[in-house]
């Protein structure tokens, strides 16, 4: 079992044509991703050819739609990923929203919020779930891999992870390898973003095959608090947890666009504290939160 992907996700990659989706088609071909096809008006019926997943000289070719709905209902297609430059964003989730794209992932880095704001609320009317916006993307190990996370630094297991950051989400997949993940989700650490911390973590609750979960959380706004408050009614699987800035310097906006401190409120020491308050174990490190989760799955 998974959370949002699995092995019969059907991958459409807005912006495929492009130099970064190539890119990481290439890779999420590789990691065994099914990519049915790309969007792109102007090369609709053309096809982009990419390395053939365990072969060495063959090549697959992947065809170009000129739209999320046609490349839906000639592929099945129930999952979207968009690269695509933050001024055509808004333009390319509407038009996932609007053919009922199911799940839709974007990678894209500096959206404006005014957008971000307008496409989760159009989203929200219509039952699709965003992952995004400025986010790694999910893997669900050996069986399907959206977005941007390098898929060898772990395999299939038992762990859920969900972050607020990239680069934090790929060295807690690394330091917990030996024993596996079900889905790693990166929700992105902008301000307004789809999916949240406490989405993932009811639905690692209701997943039977992830047993405890990791949350990497980060100083700014109120996510972690209102997290803590989930947990304490709501999940009863071990969850431990990191939240990155204990060393930023008081009054500096740090990191992402929604790590913005007001006051007390917001501070790493706080969330901490409210975490730790719902029985969250929290580690002052990266790699002290994986030790963590190490001693309660042994």
């Amino acid at each position: 079992m998974a959370i949002f992907i699995n092995e019969d996700s059907k991958v459409v990659v807005q912006g495929m044509t492009g130099s970064e989706g190539q890119k990481h088609t290439t890779r999420m071909l590789a990691s065994g991703t099914a990519v049915v096809g790309g969007v792109n008006p102007r090369k609709a019926g053309t096809s982009v050819s990419f390395p053939a997943p365990g072969s060495a000289d063959g090549s697959v070719d992947v065809p170009v739609f000129g739209s999320v709905a046609d490349a839906m209902a000639t592929t099945g297609a129930n999952v979207s990923v968009i690269f695509v430059p933050p001024a055509f964003t808004k333009a390319a989730v509407v038009e996932a929203i609007e053919a009922g794209m199911p799940l839709v992932v974007i990678i894209t880095e500096g959206v404006p919020v005014k957008d971000s704001a307008e496409f989760y609320t159009l989203a929200e009317q219509k039952g699709v779930r965003l992952v995004g916006p400025n986010c790694p993307g999910i893997i669900s190990p050996g069986k399907s891999n959206v977005g941007i996370i390098p898929a060898d630094i772990t395999g299939p297991g038992k762990v859920g992870l969900v972050s607020k950051s990239g680069t934090l989400t790929y060295q807690m997949m690394y330091e917990l390898k030996d024993f596996g993940f079900s889905t790693a989700v990166g929700i992105g650490g902008d301000p307004v973003i789809g999916t949240t911390h406490i989405d993932a973590l009811a639905a690692f609750e209701a997943d039977p095959d992830t047993e405890a979960i990791v949350m990497i959380g980060e100083i700014g706004g109120d996510a972690e608090e209102r997290a803590a408050a989930y947990i304490k009614e709501h999940v009863t699987k071990p969850v431990v947890g990191y939240v990155a800035g204990f060393t930023a310097p008081e009054g500096k906006t740090m990191g992402h666009a929604g790590a913005i401190v007001s006051g007390s409120s917001g501070t790493a020491q706080a969330k901490k504290e409210a975490l730790e308050a719902a029985g969250v174990k929290v580690g002052k490190t990266p790699s002290e939160t994986a030790s963590l989760m190490r001693e309660i799955l042994s």
